[in-house]
């Protein structure tokens, strides 16, 4: 019966830590704390210096391994490809020449602060060179702002798809200090990436086109999520099998199901959400598990010292130099440099030298958790300031309105909402605009449904159902706030004042004394707005401009008819001076 017994205190103590990392899941988002440390520092109770208990580094490869597949594959179904074709090529330059340079670079500062030659202190480049994937797609979907589509996609995408070459020089480094360099000669790792690479995106193209199709052909009874899920998991593994990169496999299949419109997918999302969330607190528990705390203080301030010159100088200078020719703004290369956390992935390449009992594994290991740790904490709780400082991103505005939200089965491009449309709604005024991508579907008056042909304007008292894009809706929001919260959410939205959207930049920036580069003022507001966002401006879209930012307003035909002004904190005192030379004037003009 001891058996028994043991198994239930196994099954209490997981169900304890999966309540408790719910629970910090609700604190972590109140306080802006990264989750994924919650779980790292549940391991290390657990661990060896806690309760003492142990985790095989097999094991912790295995599982970790398994984690992985699934977190790729559902960041690979959450990327859009056609709003951010233009990120495309910068990313997987980040993914494969900027990785090289990060590990490069690091691989210099290691060999400054720890003493290890050169070999050795390339490998712990290897194994930090790689953004995570888990690390950044939670972090950017709960921060709360709002990116640029472009540098919202870099990040993703390059963070799903830089894993490989990560693995590759990993392995390469690990199978010269184990057998040497004359044994595993460079020219057939390099076939062998080539190999990892095309059979990695080939078998996940194929694997997404088998997903995609089983979910949209075959009745399952509700076990569509189910069959997304093994999928992805088996094209991991057999990639793998048959000699290619698993990893670059499952994120391509994930983005191949993403791009198209399959049946269920708010099942599919909501199940593969849950086990993405699972997977990563499993993986960064077991590698906590891993770390022995005592061991980590005898190498922290040189870690310290490698964290802060990969974080300041190795990711930065990676970054600069591979979106050179992509025409980034330095602000948006600045932000991108500094939004390169390191997670997970780290310490499951660390554990490599662990499996393979190479010299100063315990010091990889050991180093790239105190890395990771300082990466979540410092880069992951800096992650909106940076977004203010570079001047990329404005936070979201949460607003009071009651907004319902409805499954839409076999549909990727819409999301189904719906708003309650109170007596003093914005959106009952004359002046306001629905955005040209929200499409009213359906009003429901009085308890009858109507279609929109029929219900004519909206009145109090009315449901109106819209079919938006996802990541859009939030911008609805406004439109049917009440009274002054309606005006407050609109001037927060659209700023104070607006103007022609065929306004020359340079009239404006005389007009508001706002300092701009000299190429700005021979265009037109509605044109930067068609370079910016390539030609598919939507209402609420934002470009900073000296010490304001222009929002699109209203919008004909894919362009900015009417822009409006809001004045950040620095700028309203020019503005304010401004004001009172004209009231000064016109008194003057006006007395006899």
């Amino acid at each position: 019966m001891e058996w028994l017994e043991r198994t239930d205190t196994w099954l209490l103590g997981i169900a304890l830590v999966a309540l408790l990392g719910i629970g910090s899941s609700l604190v972590a988002r109140r306080f802006g704390a990264p989750l994924l440390l919650v779980f790292l520092g549940f391991g290390a109770l657990l661990g060896p210096e806690g309760f003492g208990l142990t985790v095989h580094p097999g094991l912790a490869y295995a599982i970790g391994a398994l984690a992985l597949s699934i977190i790729l594959f559902d960041g690979g179904l959450h990327t859009r490809l056609a709003p951010i074709r233009s990120a495309i090529a910068p990313s997987l330059l980040l993914a494969t020449l900027g990785v090289a340079l990060t590990a490069g670079i690091t691989a210099g500062a290691a060999h400054l602060l720890f003493g290890l030659p050169a070999l050795e202190a390339l490998l712990l480049g290897a194994v930090l060179a790689s953004t995570d994937a888990a690390a950044v797609f939670f972090l950017l979907r709960s921060a709360g702002i709002t990116l640029p589509k472009r540098v919202h996609g870099v990040l993703e995408v390059e963070s799903g798809s830089n894993d490989p070459m990560a693995v590759f020089l990993t392995m390469l480094f690990c199978s010269w200090l184990a057998l040497g360099e004359e044994a595993v000669g460079l020219g057939a790792m390099l076939s062998s990436l080539f190999v990892q690479l095309g059979l990695g995106g080939l078998l996940g193209w194929i694997g997404g086109r088998l997903i995609a199709t089983g979910l949209n052909r075959l009745e399952l009874d509700g076990l569509h999520p189910l069959l997304a899920l093994a999928g992805a998991i088996a094209v991991f593994a057999a990639t793998n099998m048959l000699g290619g990169s698993g990893f670059l496999a499952v994120y391509v299949a994930g983005l191949t199901v993403g791009q198209r419109p399959v049946r269920a997918i708010a099942n599919v999302t909501a199940v593969q959400h849950a086990a993405t969330w699972l997977a990563q607190g499993v993986m960064f528990l077991l590698l906590g598990m891993l770390a022995v705390p005592s061991a980590l203080l005898g190498h922290l301030l040189p870690a310290l010292g490698l964290a802060a010159s990969l974080m300041l100088l190795g990711r930065p200078l990676a970054v600069a130099l591979c979106l050179a020719p992509f025409r980034f703004r330095r602000m948006e290369i600045g932000f991108i440099g500094w939004v390169g956390l390191r997670g997970a992935v780290g310490i499951f390449l660390a554990s490599l030298p662990l499996l393979m009992q190479l010299p100063n594994a315990e010091l990889y290991f050991n180093v790239a958790f105190v890395v990771v740790v300082t990466s979540l904490l410092v880069q992951g709780w800096t992650l909106k300031p940076a977004a203010r400082l570079f001047r990329v991103a404005l936070p979201r505005r949460e607003t009071a309105t009651r907004r319902i939200e409805l499954d839409l089965p076999g549909q990727l491009e819409y999301e189904l909402v719906g708003y309650h449309v109170r007596p003093r709604s914005a959106v009952l005024s004359k002046n306001a605009e629905l955005p040209g991508w929200a499409r009213p579907a359906m009003v429901v008056r009085e308890e009858a449904i109507l279609l929109p042909n029929e219900a004519g304007a909206l009145r109090a008292g009315d449901t109106a159902y819209f079919l938006a894009p996802p990541g859009e809706v939030y911008r609805l929001d406004w439109l049917f706030a009440e009274g002054q919260e309606a005006k407050e959410a609109e001037h927060e939205a659209f700023g104070a004042f607006s103007l022609p959207g065929d306004v020359p930049l340079g009239e404006l920036a005389a007009f508001y004394d706002l300092p701009i580069p000299p190429r700005y003022a021979v265009h037109t507001a509605a044109e930067m707005f068609d370079a910016r966002f390539e030609n598919e401006v939507h209402v609420g879209d934002r470009i900073a401009l000296g010490g304001a930012t222009l929002v699109a307003r209203k919008v004909r035909g894919n362009r900015a008819v009417e822009i409006g002004i809001v004045f950040h904190a620095d700028s309203l005192g020019r503005l304010q001076r401004w004001l009172l030379r004209c009231r000064d004037a016109l008194r003057r003009r006006l007395r006899p």
